[in-house]
């Protein structure tokens, strides 16, 4: 599909070039071909009025005034009341019978100017007021070759500028095709992970159902067990529904529809005292800095979440008799918020990948804790639609430390210009 993109997006820009082309080489022939008509014109009507004097180059000094003329092949005829005509006098050798056949076919013309095609002239006629007709006749082929060259020139210029155009086109194509092409490679990991994800509860639930079914008389209660690992599993199927749904819902980068200001230092204060209990039954220890009256502009629900997400994280991978710190400061206009645990560091490698959908460290030990890989990647979703910034770093001498940065709210409730 990406291929048929890049192949349609390449045809179209030359189809557009190509159009644009012949629009400009088009007018570019048809006003060359009006000036070389006008020329002469210009000429034939010099001849008439110079007595069928054809023109001449003049040359001069360049302190003298001098008048530029074309040498443009041209002849002239007088035609007497009688239908006679004498050829004046001019720089054109013209046959007998080319010539009748001119006189005659600019006579019968019905304007006094025009093109006598077949003889390749072109003729300007004008009626004396003694009765005779002066014709003054201009060879076309300058005319013709002028302009084939110029279409020549239009043509080989066109070719280079067409090839200079696809090479362009094909690497627009590539670079503009490259975000199309990374978002369908996601979704299609996406939807692979997803299935992989839910094929392991619906695997439990219908291996369940199979066992209950097999004994129809068995009563509710003796089946008790079988329907306890349908329900957690069914619960599971369901918080992996909710959050691809809400990651569905928040791809976009947009700023939250219900965005007010939040008292970021209460709320994360909140979720501190909530996460004790479990830091406490996981033999983890909890210390928090949290620098009051920071408020931020969002949703509670999300940046709620969103904390909740960086502590469960930290806490759970904080290690036997380890530590989380939570701290939360003021850094000019921005809100920052570290979340830091002890533990076993990750690996750099991992490092660029921890907020994909899915992704997991260690894929044994993350099922073992309950979790999908989709946390982190949550997390990033709620800091950009709040136009935060979400980064990770792992050491072994500093732990690994979640800093999410948020625009900070004035006091007076006018918010920072995202």
């Amino acid at each position: 599909m990406l291929r048929r993109l890049r192949l349609k997006f390449i045809l179209t820009c030359m189809l557009l070039v190509t159009l644009v082309l012949l629009a400009v080489f088009g007018a570019l022939m048809l006003s060359t071909a009006q000036q070389l008509e006008r020329e002469s014109t210009a000429i034939m009507s010099m001849v008439l009025r110079r007595d069928g004097v054809p023109p001449q180059f003049e040359v001069r000094t360049p302190d003298e005034s001098r008048e530029w003329r074309w040498a443009i092949p041209v002849f002239a005829v007088t035609v007497e009341g009688d239908g006679s005509f004498s050829l004046e006098e001019g720089q054109v050798k013209v046959t007998q019978e080319v010539l009748d056949q001119a006189v005659e076919q600019a006579l019968s013309a019905p304007a006094p100017s025009g093109r006598l095609g077949d003889l390749g002239l072109r003729f300007l006629r004008e009626e004396l007021s003694d009765g005779r007709t002066r014709i003054a006749f201009s060879d076309l082929s300058w005319e013709r070759a002028s302009l084939a060259r110029l279409m020549v020139n239009s043509l080989l210029i066109g070719a280079a500028a067409l090839a200079v155009f696809f090479a362009i086109s094909l690497f627009l194509a590539r670079q503009s095709l490259k975000p199309v092409e990374q978002a369908w490679t996601r979704q299609r990991q996406f939807v692979a992970d997803a299935s992989h994800e839910l094929k392991t509860p619906l695997t439990v639930i219908l291996a369940n159902t199979g066992i209950m079914a097999a004994h129809p008389t068995a009563t509710v209660a003796s089946q008790q067990q079988w329907l306890g690992y349908i329900q957690d599993e069914a619960q599971r199927m369901k918080e992996l529904v909710e959050d691809m749904l809400f990651l569905a819902k928040h791809d976009g980068t947009e700023r939250p529809k219900d965005s007010k200001t939040v008292d970021f230092s209460d709320l994360v204060t909140g979720c501190v005292l909530r996460f004790e209990s479990v830091a406490f039954e996981r033999q983890a220890e909890l210390c928090s800095s949290i620098a009051p009256g920071l408020l931020v502009s969002g949703e509670p629900d999300s940046l709620e979440r969103l904390v909740m997400i960086l502590l469960d994280n930290a806490v759970k991978y904080a290690g036997e008799n380890g530590r989380a710190d939570v701290s939360l400061l003021r850094r000019q206009e921005r809100a920052v918020l570290a979340v830091r645990n002890t533990g076993e560091p990750i690996p750099p490698e991992h490092l660029e990948h921890l907020f994909e959908r899915f992704y997991r460290v260690d894929g044994s030990r993350s099922r073992k804790e309950g979790g999908y890989g989709l946390g982190l990647a949550i997390a990033q979703a709620i800091t950009q639609a709040h136009r935060g910034q979400i980064e990770v770093r792992s050491s072994r001498e500093e732990g690994t430390v979640f800093t999410v940065t948020l625009p900070h709210a004035r006091t007076e409730g006018k918010f920072p210009a995202f």
